[in-house]
């Protein structure tokens, strides 16, 4: 892993990683459209995949979204605001698997039901 979080190994999260990640948690469903692929978990959307330009849009916090894009503009993009929730992009060429997790996990645990964040606890996808 480079400075900053960056990959520089070669070791970069790709598209089907963040499906891997995203099924590793309960309840969530993956539905693909035209040009991108939705991630739900109990009908709500956490996700949106988009594999021709190898990104992916998360929920996070408003705080969240701009710590990102704030320490690493090259990876992180905001996408818009919604509810008191800042999405953000993600450019996965310069994503490891294992940060890709954290991301998706806090994405889903933010939009998930509340006994099935209890169930799950901090236990991340791999």
């Amino acid at each position: 892993m480079g400075v900053g979080g960056v990959v520089d190994d070669g070791a970069v999260a790709s598209t089907s990683d963040v499906v891997d990640l995203a099924h590793q948690l309960p309840d969530v469903s993956h539905t693909d459209h035209d040009s991108y692929s939705r991630l739900q978990v109990a009908g709500r959307t956490f996700g949106y995949l988009w594999e021709p330009t190898r990104t992916v849009g998360l929920r996070q916090t408003l705080a969240e979204q701009l710590a990102l894009v704030a320490e690493r503009p090259e990876v992180f993009e905001v996408q818009f605001t919604a509810g008191g929730f800042g999405w953000v992009v993600a450019h996965l060429h310069h994503v490891a698997r294992d940060e890709l997790a954290e991301l998706v996990f806090e994405a889903w645990r933010l939009t998930a039901p509340a006994v099935l964040v209890a169930e799950r606890d901090d236990q991340l996808p791999s």
